[in-house]
């Protein structure tokens, strides 16, 4: 494929949801969303356990990661719409016993999201600084899609 930066692989993987669900949807608009988290070069995956978590938050502690969050809107397998927005989040420094205190309060949760952590619940405590959109960071770019359904008089308000 050839791709490398967050915010392509991101888009990709958008236009392709909406696209491959909207030739199965005739005539309805299709969205679709995916997010990658970037740290330098480093692209994360979910983790696949604790310990791959724990590697995470290691890696991340102390430094400014990136996510990228992207929408595509399709119709009839043609794409009408995308946006790709990005976060910037510095996660403070933990040392061991904080990521270990962090992921037995966490429980399973710290497996379902790239970087081990979920914002809008208990990770927010991981962090000293973000800068974006809230969208962005729960990995739907609202704004910009809501911007794009009005335009195609898809919403009334």
């Amino acid at each position: 494929s050839g791709l490398s930066a967050p915010g392509e692989i991101a888009s990709l993987l958008a236009r392709e949801k909406a696209c491959a669900v909207s030739v199965r949807r005739q005539g309805r608009y299709v969205v679709g969303a995916d997010q990658t988290l970037a740290l330098g070069t480093r692209i994360f995956n979910k983790p696949s356990g604790r310990a791959q978590a724990a590697d995470q938050l290691r890696a991340l502690a102390g430094h400014c990661h990136e996510l990228h969050a992207a929408v595509a809107v399709a119709r009839d397998g043609k794409l009408l719409f995308e946006h790709v927005s990005i976060a910037r989040m510095t996660m403070r420094r933990l040392d061991d016993a904080e990521i270990e205190s962090y992921l037995e309060e966490a429980g399973d949760a710290v497996t379902s999201s790239v970087g081990a952590y979920q914002l809008e619940a208990l990770g927010v405590h991981l962090f000293e600084w973000i800068e974006g959109d809230h969208f962005t960071i729960l990995g739907l770019p609202l704004l910009p899609l809501l911007a794009f359904m009005r335009g195609e008089h898809l919403l009334g308000v």
